[in-house]
């Protein structure tokens, strides 16, 4: 009945109680004993007005000044560790951010708008986040002059408004040709810069167009992710990352003396076990004399074959089982020259399906030889001194499915490795569905700003300052790149912008690899003109959120 309320029985002297709790109110239960009822609003903590925009600027500059170092090709890497003790080694920001314990409510947000740019774009993820904490910290200085939370979100949306158009403005489309890849490798170069997998950028790049061009409908424009399968195996170099126009799997022949390549390969795919049929309900089998034994084996081995039989007379000479099968069954097979791998998990036989054209069987009653899987080639790989094995199907009917095979020297940069070819896949899909791109280093954030501040001088409303305060923000930008390439962050971004308006190039930027040439244009420093939007898009909206929450009420500590 009485929610929010603490109920606290007293002792027989209820006067002593009832003016000691002033704020509690005094009333009996239905045998007349008395108790004080005292509401627990007094627990709650509460923060309102000015000190509750304080509080959330505080905590999103507290999360972005920790992805800011991350920035770039100099960024550096973060190091997380797990309660359980696992390692992750990563410079991405949706990762850094997945991985952290963030309490606050507002930080929470921010770790949700860097998902909400990794599931949309797939890059950009750690810009989006210092953007976001560069316009809130812009925002408590107009807030400390007396500026109306409201009429900052209206300014900032003006100012994105405008920064958006920008982008269209001096973006540049090249025609996605599968005989001139050089542009999508360079954009992904790009990606790839800041990774740790970056002294092998180039090949890595060349892998991810690749795979995307052999699973892309480029007239439709669509990209099927499901297609490309990204797979890792310690040991190796980096260097040895391969890209299998098939699908390769972390299982070997079900015995050892199956062969370890076969050609062209007519592969039955079954999810049914294989073993002699039991009842579906509970029951029991009694064995009362040897007779019966014997009786029970025969009719075992003589299902086996029947089984062997059935995948033998549709022509396949391979079966692939998501189910697993005795040693008198595997023994059968390797009789009868059929070589079999058990223990395939669903999502792989799904894929395997798709690459060899054939129906995933649920039981041999219904196999036919119209639904075997056909591959030009089935090999075994066998790794270092360890005698790792996996299966390799190549050559498959529809080459549309590809598998991205990762070497490395330990789990954790393949993990790296893993996630850092995630981003080069979603930025060239990127490309696929839309080809322009702006230029990178920085120089799409110096346009932008210094198109917000002209447009800023044209308005005389109060939002004048917002826009200028938003201009300022995206300089933040270029400044984490210049900072984190060593050289002089203020000075460098003030030659740029000097040069930008001087020579009216928008395409001049940091030069963070110290090239002498701040001409993105020549250093091919390219990125998505999707990606750019989203981030101004999203990082705006979440500032302009977060502006108008002026009253947080949380539970208090339990006493």
């Amino acid at each position: 009945e009485n929610r929010g309320l603490l109920i606290i029985r007293t002792f027989p002297d209820v006067t002593t109680w009832v003016k000691k709790m002033s704020t509690g109110t005094l009333a009996f239960d239905e045998f007349g004993r008395p108790f004080i009822i005292i509401r627990d609003q007094g627990r709650k903590s509460r923060l309102t007005g000015l000190e509750a925009h304080r509080s959330h600027i505080q905590a999103a500059r507290a999360l972005a000044n920790i992805l800011r170092t991350s920035l770039g090709p100099k960024g550096m890497d973060k190091m997380m560790v797990n309660p359980d003790g696992d390692i992750t080694i990563t410079n991405d920001g949706a990762t850094i951010l997945a991985q952290m314990d963030v309490q606050h409510q507002i930080a929470k947000l921010l770790v949700e708008l860097s998902k909400s740019q990794d599931a949309e774009v797939g890059d950009g993820t750690t810009g989006v986040v210092v953007l976001a904490g560069a316009l809130l910290e812009q925002a408590e200085e107009l807030l400390d002059r007396g500026i109306h939370p409201i009429r900052i979100a209206d300014g900032f949306e003006m100012a994105a408004k405008i920064a958006l158009d920008h982008l269209d403005k001096i973006a540049e489309s090249f025609p996605v040709d599968r005989n001139n890849v050089e542009p999508l490798v360079k954009t992904a170069m790009t990606t790839l810069g800041s990774k740790i997998i970056n002294r092998h950028q180039r090949m890595m790049a060349e892998i991810a167009v690749q795979a995307v061009l052999s699973v892309a409908d480029l007239e439709r424009k669509d990209v099927d992710f499901e297609l490309i399968k990204v797979d890792g195996k310690v040991g190796g170099k980096l260097e040895d990352t391969m890209l299998v126009k098939g699908v390769v799997v972390d299982k070997d022949m079900s015995h050892p003396q199956m062969p370890k390549s076969i050609d062209n390969a007519r592969i039955a795919i079954l999810t049914c076990p294989f073993e002699p049929p039991k009842p579906k309900t509970k029951y029991g089998l009694h064995i009362t004399s040897v007779d019966d034994y014997h009786k029970l084996r025969e009719y075992e081995k003589e299902k086996f074959a029947q089984m062997v039989k059935q995948v033998k007379d549709t022509g396949a000479n391979l079966v692939i089982c998501q189910w697993g099968f005795d040693d008198e069954a595997n023994h059968l097979l390797l009789a009868n020259d059929l070589p079999a791998v058990r223990w395939v998990g669903g999502p792989e036989i799904e894929l395997i399906a798709i690459a060899t054209g054939g129906r995933i069987v649920p039981r041999f009653s219904e196999l036919t030889a119209e639904k075997l899987g056909k591959a030009g080639k089935v090999r075994e790989l066998v790794f270092g001194t360890t005698k790792d094995r996996m299966l390799v199907i190549e050559e498959c009917q529809n080459s549309r499915a590809v598998t991205i095979f990762v070497r490395g020297g330990n789990k954790m940069i393949i993990e790296e490795a893993k996630r850092s070819l995630h981003d080069a896949l979603c930025v060239i899909r990127n490309l696929v569905k839309d080809n322009r791109v702006v230029y990178g280093g920085g120089s799409a954030e110096i346009a932008c700003s210094l198109a917000v501040n002209k447009e800023a001088s044209k308005i005389s409303t109060m939002e004048q300052y917002a826009m200028r305060a938003f201009a300022d923000a995206m300089e933040t930008i270029p400044m984490a790149l210049a900072e984190n390439s060593g050289l002089n962050p203020i000075q460098t971004v003030a030659n740029v912008k000097a040069q930008q308006v001087a020579q009216g190039n928008p395409v001049l930027g940091i030069d963070c690899m110290g090239t002498g040439d701040n001409d993105m244009r020549t250093q091919h420093v390219l990125e998505t003109l999707i990606g750019k939007r989203q981030q101004v898009m999203l990082a705006t909206q979440l500032v302009k959120m977060i502006l108008k929450i002026d009253d947080i009420r949380t539970p208090g500590e339990e006493e």
